[in-house]
């Protein structure tokens, strides 16, 4: 096995990087990122069509190569033909990265099936359909390859009036063990990145309290920001972290080092 040189570890030239619900937010962060790392971005989105030409357009304007794939990624066929458009564009896939998602708040006396659904499906069924169709595509491919799951803090520290999105992350986390003990076989590593609170536009006039409490309650003191979730996917996509599988890196600013009781 020939070992990379620390400069090359990060060197995502001639890789392929498919970036699910990456029309904005943390998704066009991670995305972005890849770019900047020399890789080849499919942006998919669901609905954020604008938002997803803005960020190839970013991507094109800083020299690099990038398409804009609509569908649904709780949907098989759909899931199907992302990858498909995918190899059909760039003639591979090399890096999957499970971001979409919703998290929606909701009473668990009062949520409906449609609310427990909506949040399972979005954030569970899509990683499961998505990491299958790109496992395929890896194998055939015969070179091994690289998946990323977006998880939770609340995977394992649950969040009132979120049930249903702390039962998904939680059920993201054991998908990633239990889907990088059946494809290591083939050389694709499946990790997960679960993030803390992650800034975005409005979120302090939106959750004050919210807010306040993380940042009295992480020891570095702010909020992450989506460059820290993308620059984790990296490491985990990259040969850095070639002898890493099945692990969950928590990217929070420590917060979960609070006591709980």
């Amino acid at each position: 096995m020939t070992i990379p040189h620390p400069h090359n570890l990060f060197n995502f030239s001639n890789k392929v990087a498919l970036i699910t619900g990456s029309g904005g937010g943390l998704g066009a962060g991670i995305a972005l990122r890849f770019a900047e790392a020399g890789a080849a971005v499919v942006v998919n989105y669901r609905s954020s069509a604008a938002g997803a030409q803005v960020v190839v357009g970013q991507i094109e304007a800083a020299g690099g190569k990038a398409i804009a794939v609509q569908a649904d990624v709780t949907q098989k066929v759909e899931v199907e033909r992302l990858v498909a458009e995918t190899v059909a564009a760039f003639g591979r896939l090399d890096v999957l990265i499970n971001n979409a998602g919703l998290y929606p708040l909701a009473s668990l006396l009062e949520m409906t099936e449609a609310e427990w659904d909506g949040v399972v499906d979005s954030n569970l069924r899509s990683t499961f359909l998505c990491t299958q169709a790109a496992a395929k595509q890896m194998i055939a491919q015969g070179e091994g390859g690289a998946i990323v799951n977006i998880a939770s803090i609340e995977a394992e520290n649950p969040a009132p009036m979120h049930s249903h999105y702390n039962a998904a992350k939680g059920g993201v986390v054991m998908h990633t063990a239990a889907a990088a003990n059946e494809l290591g076989l083939y050389g694709i590593r499946v990790n997960s990145v679960s993030p803390g609170l992650i800034w975005r536009e409005g979120i302090e006039q939106g959750w004050p309290d919210g807010v306040e409490r993380f940042l009295k309650a992480a020891p570095l003191g702010r909020l992450g920001r989506p460059d820290d979730i993308a620059d984790a996917c990296l490491f985990l996509a990259s040969p850095a972290a070639r002898w890493i599988t099945g692990a969950n890196l928590r990217v929070d600013g420590g917060v979960m080092t609070k006591q709980i009781f």
